[in-house]
């Protein structure tokens, strides 16, 4: 009956959820059409060019902080979601400049990302089961890229694919179809983990094996739904947060 009971209540929950936290979210879809919509050159970077691809990450900032500094000052996991963030669009301002010699900076932003990312995503449940599943594929992934490979990217793609990977694990494990009222946060994280991991396999192939058709596309629409999904899997913290609010008066 439990189970029964949450698949039924899930699509009013949804739709709830969708109708209050959808207004919060029309700045992220204007400004990411207004990076597709420009599309400006990437052979001519500049501070502009810059600011245009870090305008939607920008807007998630602000959806978190429109759930309310104190709840963020209460919350760890969004409050690791929000730094993410942060560390997302310095990555993106870096790799702005990636033929100047800043890919490596990029790299460096995002890997913490993803270790702030499977901090927010937590160790509970384990469930290894997944966790071997998505080494197998970044193994494979890494045995693909490694004849590729030289110098420090050698050992720097290595460390990387096993950061992304390991918050996707996280991101994966989290997720409970039938025992939790919240799915839809938990799918949020997970979908947006494996968008994550499409996309930052396109620019590793892109860049370092051959050039992938539509490749800027794709990383970026992957790329700015993953965020997007990530920053709303923090909305489930404010769920219980609100819960013990009510029930503390």
């Amino acid at each position: 009956m439990g189970r029964v009971s949450a698949l039924q209540i899930q699509p009013e929950v949804y739709t709830s959820k969708v109708k209050s936290e959808g207004p919060k979210l029309v700045p992220f879809f204007k400004a990411t059409c207004i990076y597709f919509v420009l599309w400006l050159p990437t052979s001519s970077p500049s501070w502009f060019s810059a600011l245009i691809k870090c305008l939607p990450i920008f807007c998630l900032w602000m959806f978190l902080l429109a759930h309310g500094i104190n709840f963020l000052g209460t919350q760890p996991s969004a409050r690791k979601i929000l730094a993410g963030l942060i560390f997302s669009a310095l990555g993106d301002a870096f790799l702005i400049w990636q033929e100047q010699g800043y890919f490596i900076h990029g790299l460096l932003m995002f890997a913490i990302t993803h270790v702030l990312y499977s901090s927010a995503f937590g160790m509970k449940p384990m469930k290894p089961v997944p966790g071997y599943v998505v080494m197998v594929i970044c193994g494979v992934s890494y045995l693909m890229l490694y004849p590729y490979l030289s110098g420090p990217f050698t050992y720097l793609v290595a460390v990387y694919i096993t950061l992304i990977g390991f918050m996707g694990w996280r991101a994966i494990a989290g997720m409970q179809l039938f025992n939790d009222l919240w799915t839809w946060t938990k799918l949020s994280a997970c979908l947006g983990a494996v968008l994550f991991m499409v996309s930052d396999l396109t620019i590793a192939v892109n860049k370092f094996c051959f050039p992938v058709p539509y490749s800027r596309a794709i990383i970026m629409a992957t790329y700015y739904a993953a965020q997007m999904l990530i920053a709303l899997s923090a909305v489930e913290c404010k769920d219980d947060h609100d819960r013990t609010i009510q029930k503390m008066n």
